[in-house]
């Protein structure tokens, strides 16, 4: 009996870790154009991923990441917005309609995912990783409204988030970027 305790336990051990093991390296997701894109392609990198939408009262902040953006793509930092339309329906467009959206309205050049759910029972992986600490291994953190910032270490690791109404040229970003 003894053994198969032991068996049981040592088959378990290896689950367990493997689930705090995953990182934002092991997601693919896919552009706003449709194509697949394995996150592993911003290994070395910074990131900061922020849920979007087009008409939401924090919409001007798609200038403040591509002004972001500019000043630190040529480091190793890059953003990748995510459309999503959980909060009071402000992101109802297609991908193309964002798409043209953001490249008229801010001229936005960062990688822009496919519109995707950000929260609820239709949530997707990459932002159940994001939200959960039994999967990040870091913190729990809830998508609260739109433009919610997260941060990803060079290493694809979870590395904090940041509250919707923080400014995405804000000092505790930018710090962290420069660090």
């Amino acid at each position: 009996m003894k053994t198969l305790i032991y068996f049981l336990i040592a088959a378990l051990i290896p689950v367990a870790a493997s689930a705090q093991q995953k990182n934002f390296h092991d997601f693919t997701v896919q552009t706003i154009d449709g194509k697949p894109l394995p996150l592993s392609t911003f290994k070395g990198k910074k990131v900061l991923v922020v849920n979007v939408a087009s008409k939401c009262g924090l919409t001007p902040q798609y200038a403040q990441l591509q002004a972001l953006y500019d000043k630190y793509a040529a480091g190793n930092f890059v953003i990748i917005g995510f459309p999503a339309n959980n909060f009071a329906a402000q992101e109802p467009g297609s991908n193309s309609e964002i798409q043209e959206f953001c490249r008229l309205n801010y001229g936005v050049t960062f990688p822009m995912a496919a519109k995707i759910s950000v929260k609820g029972d239709d949530i997707a992986p990459l932002y159940r990783w994001l939200t959960l600490k039994a999967e990040n291994g870091r913190q729990d953190a809830d998508v609260t409204w739109n433009f919610q910032k997260f941060l990803i270490d060079p290493d694809g690791n979870w590395d904090g988030t940041f509250a919707p109404k923080v400014a995405p040229d804000a000092k505790e970003i930018t710090d962290w970027i420069e660090k």
